[in-house]
């Protein structure tokens, strides 16, 4: 049942590419070089983060030629960059505080177009991860100079049955995901394969100004400074997502007694976990509710899908862990910003606006809880996430608290809601993807929840895993839900 991380990836054809180029800013307007000035949000993890597309042989490109589509995808994305012109600078390091900064210099992003004669067919359910999807997506080499990689990448290749795949790697530093779905969809729009150019589409113009998100620039203190307190004049408290994160790394180092899943803290990587998809049908979802909840006796307390599935989650995934009952447990998730400060983000805002809620409990406790009362707490976790909250956050990472290289602790879930960001109605070619893949992520242990393209009220739930553990979070997670 598990989709290793080194599967039989050997057995696919190879793939081969054919062409490379580098995408600059069509001169539409003029942009001088200059820096950008990030925040601390943005600075969290630097690296590429994948996704591929896939899209199904279809009679209405069936005649056109690789190259047509991938000067259409370079032209899109000349004109596309023109508007988010940070997308093709670089990376700089502020020598004078070792800090990275964008330096919008034009450098360009980079597409590759390659082929191969594998079937999409033969790669099965393209919900699972294989190892072969990696192949799919161009990787520029990196060593550790941020000033020579490319913000953006992709690769568009030809399957032997006439299907695509179009992956993309784009730096967290510039975009978050909601801000990486507008980017992608204004760029399937000016490609304009086998469709009019759509000049109505619904997207704003993006705002790459960091504005109040900044700490430490003469600006960002100006807005941080003139910031109330949520209705008192009580300092800030800290946030909760940070001192929890800090109680666990002092708990994992705190003895013997005291290890994650049987191993030391200091040796736990993500090199042996593997990737696995969970789809939770509308149905699934439903008759979880009714088991929980007790159907029409609910009453009046209502819950999201993603509460309900992220409080399940967690009590499978600790259960089937094997964590300490005396062990702290915590369960983080992203909030999205840009509506929680004061004021509110402009529309458009380009940068990274999440911060993780957190909720924090003994093992003993969760296990012990209800769904109900979980979930109770997912919801005052999120109320929890005011302006004040994001100041805090903000300030803690200043002071260099970040997870962009932590490694997985059986103690900590961390779970990021996609089902907002259909990525798979992104029409690059013609109509929607048949499936929208992550790729390994530098924190392969984040539950990913995901839009099915087959059933919208349904969640995919993708998630990395230590194998000795996959059977047992499988059967409780599955538990109430078939």
């Amino acid at each position: 049942m598990a989709t290793k991380k080194h599967d039989d990836h050997e057995n696919y054809p190879t793939v081969v590419v054919t062409k490379t180029v580098t995408v600059h800013p069509k001169p539409l307007l003029h942009h001088p070089q200059q820096i950008l000035h990030l925040s601390n949000l943005d600075r969290q993890c630097p690296m590429l983060m994948y996704v591929v597309f896939f899209y199904k042989p279809c009679f209405a490109y069936q005649n056109l030629s690789l190259g047509s589509i991938f000067n259409s995808l370079k032209s899109g994305l000349e004109e596309t960059l023109s508007i988010w012109y940070p997308a093709a600078g670089r990376l700089s390091l502020n020598q004078a505080d070792g800090k990275l900064n964008l330096w919008c210099n034009n450098g360009g992003a980079v597409l590759a177009e390659a082929v191969t004669t594998a079937k999409i067919i033969q790669l099965g359910d393209l919900s699972q991860y294989k190892e072969f999807f990696e192949r799919l997506a161009y990787k520029p080499v990196f060593q550790g100079n941020f000033s020579q990689m490319p913000l953006i990448v992709a690769q568009v290749t030809r399957f032997g049955c006439g299907g695509y795949s179009i992956s993309i790697g784009a730096s967290h530093s510039v975009f978050d995901g909601p801000a990486t779905y507008d980017f992608l969809r204004a760029w399937a729009s000016n490609s304009a394969i086998l469709k009019e150019k759509r000049s109505t589409l619904q997207i704003y113009k993006p705002v790459h100004e960091r504005g109040p998100l900044l700490v430490g620039t003469q600006h960002g203190q100006q807005q941080l400074t003139k910031l109330p307190e949520s209705g008192s004049s009580a300092p800030t408290r800290g946030a909760a997502a940070i001192d929890h994160l800090h109680q666990l790394i002092k708990q994992a180092l705190a003895g013997p007694d005291m290890k994650f899943g049987g191993s030391n803290f200091s040796n736990t990587g993500n090199s042996n976990l593997i990737l696995k998809t969970f789809h939770l049908s509308g149905a699934m979802i439903e008759s979880l509710k009714i088991k929980v909840f007790g159907g029409e006796s609910r009453g009046s307390f209502s819950c999201s899908s993603f509460e309900l599935i992220a409080a399940h989650l967690w009590k499978a995934r600790t259960k089937a862990l094997g964590v300490k009952k005396g062990a702290m447990v915590c369960l983080q998730f992203a909030v999205d910003v840009r509506n929680k400060m004061v004021p509110p983000l402009p529309k458009g805002f380009s940068g990274n606006a999440f911060v993780l809620a957190s909720i924090a409990l003994t093992a003993e406790q969760l296990e012990g809880s209800n769904h109900e009362g979980t979930i109770e707490k997912i919801k005052q976790a999120k109320n929890s996430i005011t302006n004040d909250y994001v100041i805090a956050y903000n300030k803690a990472l200043d002071g260099g608290a970040a997870q962009g290289s932590l490694p997985p602790i059986n103690e900590l879930t961390l779970v990021s809601d996609w089902t907002r960001m259909p990525f798979h109605t992104i029409d690059f070619l013609h109509g929607e993807a048949a499936y929208v893949s992550p790729l390994l992520s530098p924190i392969p242990q984040v539950a990913y929840f995901m839009q099915n393209p087959n059933d919208l009220r349904g969640i995919d739930v993708r998630i990395g895993l230590p194998p000795q553990f996959l059977n047992a979070f499988s059967h409780y997670f599955l538990t109430n839900l078939q």
